[in-house]
């Protein structure tokens, strides 16, 4: 393999260097430190302390779809444990009794259904509505316009409180006529994008971080990085993972922990990094995800996600795999994530072998499965697939198992590009002496007079 020694010898000093051949350095030199670094195990989820990044509706719908997606019985308990009690602490029945109908008596008589905590939870609820029903109509009939703009943002939180999402979303949506500041336009959309991305209503989503967008005047920064969360989350629901990442990476620290409603710093880092690595080129992915320095301070919140950045940049090819590996089971029971895992994973990976191919005349393709660890047969498949699709050009030797490329005929290519713009320059001479003689003979002056 013509130049794969000299590439493969980092590599393999980076596998050892994660546990794999076992090397004892000295940890003074940052440098040593980085390399004696341990791959990350598999580790379970620590759902207390992952459900503690967030707040509100999503903490509960977060953990129900962890209870709902793993498989083991342990974490589900703790789940749903948990829970239940973020949702006493609320006024949501309905989801309540979802809820103790998932647990079904396997967390014992205290986590078990509630009804007299239901049905005052739902008299208080009805007394509430018939309130704020009464104090609306009154202001409608006073023709107050601020008055009218809290009356149906107050049903909009009483909706949203007991699980009504769409009349909690129409509510909202009733205050634009009655926004008579930018403030109150931001409050508008923040709100109706907090109840679409509940609803999964995306499109919503988008459109209301437009509407907010063009009232700069009242946008503060961290208003401003909530919009940008926001947009990041329509994309990547629509799968423009690139978009989406540009999104994340445009977050400013002025967010920390003010949109835990809906996210938090982690899966800004999550989100942003595993997009960029699917979607953008070694250059975008150096100087807008490595060189940050802002979207830098949440990669130090993932170190995880950080390092395989930064081993994919540096072609450790089987760090960041390993990496990716030991993140997906955790990956896979996050709520907004969970879809485009495996679309995700599959663009990096080819990614990575593009990049790992594209320096080398030939490769010999026993090293190359030994870098991505995987199977010859395996890595052949793979490798014939991009070929396919014209993302590697090269042909493969299946007796000798070798990556031969295919580089293109720069002679060929140049006589092509000659003859092409001799057609061109013949045919627009053409063109010019038709219309040279067309007004010679004023064809189209009796042609005008004809008609």
């Amino acid at each position: 393999m013509d130049g794969e020694d000299d590439a493969s010898n980092p590599m393999m000093e980076e596998m050892y260097a994660n546990g794999i051949g076992g090397v004892d350095e000295s940890p003074s030199s940052s440098t040593s430190t980085r390399k004696n670094r341990p791959i990350i195990s598999g580790e379970q989820l620590d759902i207390e302390a992952y459900a503690g990044i967030y707040t509100g509706r999503t903490k509960i719908m977060r953990l129900i779809f962890i209870a709902d997606h793993c498989d083991n019985s342990g974490m589900q308990l703790e789940s749903l444990r948990m829970a239940y009690d973020e949702v006493k602490k609320g006024e949501n029945t309905q989801l309540f009794r979802e809820v103790v109908q998932k647990i079904d008596g396997r967390l014992g008589l205290n986590y078990s259904m509630d009804s007299t905590w239901c049905t005052m939870v739902d008299r208080k609820a009805e007394q509430r509505k018939e309130k704020l029903e009464n104090e609306l109509n009154a202001y409608r009939t006073n023709l107050i316009k601020e008055s009218i703009r809290m009356g149906y943002n107050d049903f909009g939180d009483f909706y949203y409180a007991h699980g009504a999402l769409g009349d909690s979303f129409k509510s909202y949506g009733r205050t634009r006529d009655y926004c008579t500041t930018s403030k109150h336009i931001i409050q508008m959309c923040l709100s109706a994008i907090l109840v679409s991305i509940e609803m999964g209503q995306f499109t919503h989503v988008t459109s209301y971080v437009s509407k907010a967008e063009q009232t700069p005047e009242a946008l503060d920064p961290p208003t401003v990085a909530k919009l940008r969360c926001a947009a990041g989350l329509s994309h990547l629901e629509a799968k423009k993972y690139k978009l989406a990442a540009r999104k994340f990476l445009e977050v400013g620290l002025e967010l920390g922990n003010s949109y835990s409603e809906v996210i938090g710093p982690q899966d800004v880092a999550t989100y942003g990094g595993l997009c960029a690595l699917a979607s953008f080129d070694r250059t975008e992915l150096k100087n807008k995800v490595i060189d940050n320095i802002n979207f830098r301070n949440f990669l130090e919140l993932v170190p995880e996600v950080r390092e395989l950045i930064n081993d994919f940049y540096s072609s450790h090819y089987a760090s960041c795999l390993e990496y990716l590996g030991n993140l997906k089971s955790n990956l896979m029971l996050d709520i907004h994530l969970h879809d485009h895992v495996e679309t995700l994973y599959d663009q990096i990976r080819n990614k990575a072998l593009i990049q790992y191919t594209h320096p080398f005349v030939s490769v010999d393709m026993r090293m190359m499965a030994g870098a991505f660890k995987t199977s010859v047969a395996g890595l052949e498949k793979e490798l014939e697939a991009l070929i396919t699709d014209n993302q590697i050009q090269a042909r493969i030797d299946s007796h000798n198992k070798i990556l031969y490329a295919r580089h293109a005929d720069q002679r060929n290519s140049t006589f092509q590009q000659v003859l092409q713009t001799g057609n061109e320059f013949d045919r627009d001479v053409r063109a010019m002496l038709l219309r040279a003689n067309l007004l010679k003979h004023d064809y189209n002056l009796r042609a005008y007079r004809k008609l």
